[in-house]
């Protein structure tokens, strides 16, 4: 909010917000601005527009709209941290029936959209805008993780030395020592995480906002209403993010000058998945964990699959995919390899390799069989002394294995079910000719 306060202040509009970080008289100067009708925009947090002294102070000037930024959060589908206060936003638009009301995101399949719409109890069908989500100018790829931050990241960032970008990690911890390692190489790193005191957030947004630091590491803390057009790069470092929505609406935040920028993730099958799939587990329902391992699942794809990385996103939004069926920049339009023919000469073929496939870690154990591995868990089962499947493709490893097996998923060869260990069987459109 802070950043859109001053952007609108520079503009000549007259603009506040209240939040958590003003201090009393900070807030009372802006309520009193208000009631003197000198504000034409008004930012505040959703856990504090549904309080009823709210509704009492906007009762003293003239409401003319009511927006309804990063909407996506409405909805428990919505692939973000759940927020309740949101669902109640209703009440606000209840205490002012005549102000329009507009709800804005850059992440809503056509589901959520449908969600916000019932939970807002918009009076009647609202009107739908809906732009393109293809990003020419983002080229995407995922990297193996391998030596990030002594190795991989260091290069690419003294390479983008003139560049501003923003890696993200999975814990404060994380954050702290990965901007420690970089500081100590030269390059002008800054942490950034809600363990922070506020002055020192505020310092390191401004910071990044006028160019004075290269690089903020951060949690997914940081970034949300960040209004930087020309960050050139957005480097996942930990865990991929899990749903496609988190993904790109942290990308987003690249390239917004229309100038090219890169949106790196580092990814280690199958670990990283099996992280997500512990936090998931935390969940306080069986349908909230349902819809989070489905949507977990197509982020893995996303990261897996050998396919062009911006029509997966596309394909996901409810899009079409570029014309040409690629964007021509991601990794793998730049770097294609014949995964799907390889997949359907899959050894023994699915109906005969499915009896390896009867146990929870199928997904993972297919791929070491068929790799020939030699692990604790193959001979715990017997794999290794079942033909056709077990060792006929050593040629390839696990991961391409764990590719190839996507590719069969995709073509209708095989069902996989979600969950923490995914589950695979024969497909039912397929069986009969397997």
């Amino acid at each position: 909010m802070k950043d859109q306060v001053d952007t609108l202040r520079e503009c000549g509009v007259p603009a506040a917000c209240i939040s958590s970080l003003q201090n009393y008289a900070e807030r009372r100067e802006t309520e009193a601005s208000l009631a003197r009708g000198e504000l034409r925009m008004l930012y505040v947090s959703p856990e504090r527009a549904v309080k009823a002294e709210f509704f009492s102070l906007l009762k003293k000037t003239s409401v003319s709209l009511i927006a309804v930024d990063e909407a996506h959060c409405i909805s428990q589908w919505g692939g973000h941290e759940f927020r309740p206060e949101y669902r109640e936003l209703a009440q606000l638009i209840r205490e002012f029936p005549q102000a329009p009301v507009v709800a804005l995101t850059a992440t809503a399949t056509p589901a959520v959209q449908n969600d916000i719409i019932a939970q807002l109890h918009l009076r009647r069908p609202p009107r739908r805008v809906t732009g393109s989500f293809y990003r020419k100018n983002l080229r995407y790829e995922v990297r193996p993780k391998k030596d990030t931050k002594g190795g991989a990241i260091l290069s690419y960032l003294r390479n983008h030395r003139n560049q501003t970008g923003i890696i993200y990690c999975l814990s404060r911890k994380g954050v702290e020592e990965l901007a420690d390692t970089l500081r100590r190489s030269n390059i002008r790193a800054l942490p950034y995480h809600a363990g922070l005191t506020r002055r020192a957030r505020e310092e390191t947004q401004e910071a990044f906002v006028r160019d004075r630091v290269q690089v903020i590491v951060a949690t997914v803390a940081f970034g949300m209403g960040i209004d930087k057009p020309d960050v050139r790069f957005v480097i996942h470092h930990d865990l991929p993010p899990r749903s496609p929505e988190h993904y790109y609406q942290e990308t987003g935040r690249a390239g917004r000058d229309g100038d090219p920028a890169d949106c790196i993730l580092f990814y280690s099958p199958p670990g990283d998945r099996h992280r997500q799939a512990f936090f998931i587990q935390q969940e306080s329902s069986a349908a909230r964990q349902k819809a989070a391992y489905a949507k977990l699942e197509e982020m893995t794809t996303y990261c897996e699959e050998h396919r062009c990385r911006q029509a997966m996103i596309l394909q996901y939004f409810g899009e079409e995919p570029p014309p040409s069926g690629g964007c021509g920049s991601c990794d793998v339009c730049c770097s294609p390899r014949g995964n799907a023919l390889t997949a359907r000469r899959l050894p023994g073929r699915p109906s005969a390799v499915c009896r390896v496939w009867k146990f929870p870690a199928a997904a993972t154990t297919s791929s070491t069989c068929s790799a020939g591995a030699n692990t604790k868990k193959i001979r715990e089962l017997g794999q290794q002394n079942t033909p056709p499947g077990y060792g006929t493709g050593k040629a390839y490893s696990k991961d391409d294995w764990r590719s190839f097996i996507r590719e069969l998923v995709r073509f209708g060869y095989l069902e996989r079910e979600s969950g923490v260990y995914p589950v695979l069987t024969v497909g039912g459109m397929r069986a009969g000719n397997s």
